[in-house]
């Protein structure tokens, strides 16, 4: 037994090294996905929080980044994390079997596991913490030693600093393991992990809890599409392994065992991948969500087949399942033109050279996109600069670049418009051609923009009747440290305020409020009230009631809240 234990150590040490240098070559090759430039600008603005996540995932780019000034630098940490991970899931499995190979067919068979072995996204820290965390509750829960609640409060605060879905890993193992509450030691954890989560708190405070909004309020979707659960299941099985995963799903779920441990996975296991099923009900689930329940998936699995020799089969199909994991790698590495065709391919090449065509033409100008937070972060990346900017519309969605500092930097400066259609036939544009598509480039001499400017009426009126004109007492407050004018004379650039109505979905064409703004001033972190006339929906029914101010050239930003009106 003692020879097989040093056998297999020695085998897994070969494996953490192919499996590092794989994740060298491929986080130093790869192009940049959109969402981990968007962190890496996340990390020129270190803060205790992050409009979409907490702030780990900057940390990690941070460091990284300040050792190797390259695309691996980025990637460093989650490389390096990913290795201790392996490491760390064999510790804990080793405990039931010693199975040097089983562990190494299943790890290698998750496609999810692959991803997050080089992409830099909340969900790399995510799987660290994940994989420490139940690396230390396992000992915690066998040993109770103050030493290991200590250990654990940090890694809980580490988790919940990572991603929002910590909280799940978290719940499930209290709910499998309710005799925690009896441990003077849980009550400890309990107390220095919120601790140290205080500031995370506080910035959720400070900045109107953007985080809550978005995730609980703003992504949930009015109606619900049979697409949304279909899609996230079969999404489950192709992640878990194409060819395996299913065979791994069906040895977790029939795994029995009086295990304290294993129950919290299986807690896990089950609890999380249900409630994101349930989550469809609301909306599209990203598939990736579920990745603290892949790695239960993968500690079960490997718990259960380990008790049985392995099938020759499942072990053949495995070696298919992987190479083909393999290829899909290489393909991103090697710029094969036939390949490129594929869009999913595409979307990694060519992103280097479409910034250098717009920087050819903004120069060092500020560059302003379009309703997406990713293009400006790819922009910025490729330039290692913050002069990308996003214009978030009325129809888009908020993000870190509504809270950041960008705008009021560019407010009055010249900058360089870039949008995928035509800015129109009455201006003078560039028209530029890309890897990436058609662009076109329009110069702004004086940029106005009020995006931060917020608009919210004082009190809503509960009897709205259908047609009917409503008087509203609006508050507008500028957060800007300059004052602003609504007013248009000697404006090159028109402002209009403007509301519509959002019902299942859909919005009404925005109408400008009955109201003049020609002489509304606010002085710099002031406010002022105006009445305004709004017309309610000609048709009853529950709707959203949203107040932009829009700024020519671009669509109007959303400048209130989702204000909800009930018309009869």
């Amino acid at each position: 037994m003692l020879q097989t234990k040093k056998s297999s150590e020695q085998i897994l040490f070969i494996f953490l090294g192919v499996w590092t240098v794989l994740n060298i070559i491929q986080a130093g090759f790869v192009e940049l996905h959109a969402d981990e430039a968007y962190y890496w600008v996340y990390s020129r603005f270190l803060d205790w929080g992050y409009f979409d996540h907490p702030p780990m995932v900057a940390l990690f780019i941070k460091i990284g980044d300040a050792l190797l000034s390259s695309i691996l630098g980025l990637r460093l940490f989650t490389v390096i994390t990913s290795t201790l991970s392996v490491y760390l899931l064999w510790q804990i499995v080793s405990r039931y079997a010693q199975n040097i190979k089983l562990f190494i067919l299943l790890f290698s068979a998750i496609v999810l596991f692959h991803v997050y072995g080089f992409i830099t996204t909340p969900d790399s820290p995510l799987f660290f913490f994940t994989v420490l965390f139940f690396y230390v509750y396992q000992r915690y829960e066998a040993e109770n030693k103050i030493k290991w609640a200590l250990v654990l409060a940090l890694v809980i605060a580490c988790l919940l600093y990572s991603k929002y879905h910590g909280i799940l890993v978290l719940f499930f193992t209290i709910l499998s393991n309710l005799k925690l509450l009896k441990r003077p030691s849980f009550w400890l954890i309990v107390v220095i992990s919120i601790v140290a989560y205080v500031p995370h708190i506080l910035w959720q405070v400070h900045n109107n809890y953007p985080s809550f909004y978005y995730h609980v309020i703003d992504r949930s979707a009015a109606f619900y599409k049979f697409n949304f659960t279909s899609e996230y299941l079969l999404a489950q099985l192709a992640l878990a392994g194409p060819l395996v995963g299913w065979f791994m799903y069906k040895s977790a779920a029939v795994l029995k065992s009086e295990d304290t441990f294993v129950k919290a996975v299986k807690f896990n296991f089950f609890g999380i991948f249900i409630f994101f099923l349930i989550s469809t009900l609301k909306g599209r689930v990203e598939a990736h969500w579920t990745l603290p329940a892949m790695l239960c998936l993968f500690i079960l699995a490997y718990i259960a087949m380990a008790k049985k020799p392995l099938p020759k089969w499942f072990e053949r199909l495995a070696v298919v399942n992987i190479a083909l994991i393999i290829l899909v790698r290489l393909v991103l590495i090697i710029p094969i033109d036939a390949l490129k065709k594929v869009k999913v391919v595409d979307y990694y090449f060519g992103t280097e050279q479409w910034t250098k065509q717009i920087h050819e033409k903004a120069g060092d100008y500020p560059v302003i996109f379009n309703n997406s937070f990713q293009t400006p972060s790819r922009y910025n990346y490729y330039t290692r600069s913050t002069k990308g900017f996003s214009y978030d519309s009325r129809y888009y969605r908020k993000n870190q670049y509504d809270i950041w500092p960008l705008e009021d930097s560019l407010i009055n400066r010249k900058a360089y418009f870039v949008l995928p259609d035509s800015h129109g036939d009455s201006v003078k544009q560039d028209t530029i051609n890309t890897r990436k598509g058609v662009f076109y480039g329009l110069w702004i001499d004086k940029v106005r923009m009020y995006q931060k400017v917020s608009v919210n009426p004082v009190a809503v009126p509960e009897d709205w009747k259908a047609g009917e004109v409503k008087t509203l007492k609006l508050k507008i407050i500028n957060p800007y440290n300059e004052p602003i004018s609504l007013g248009n004379a000697g404006e090159t650039w028109k402002c209009y305020l403007e509301y519509a109505f959002k019902k299942d979905g859909n919005m009404d064409d925005f109408k400008p409020v009955l109201e003049d703004i020609e002489n509304v001033k606010i002085g710099a972190k002031a406010s002022v009230e105006i009445e305004a006339a709004i017309k309610a929906p000609v048709d009853a029914g529950k709707y959203k009631m949203i107040l932009s101010l829009r700024t020519e050239p671009f669509s109007g930003g959303r400048n209130s809240n989702m204000i909800s009106v009930d018309v009869k």
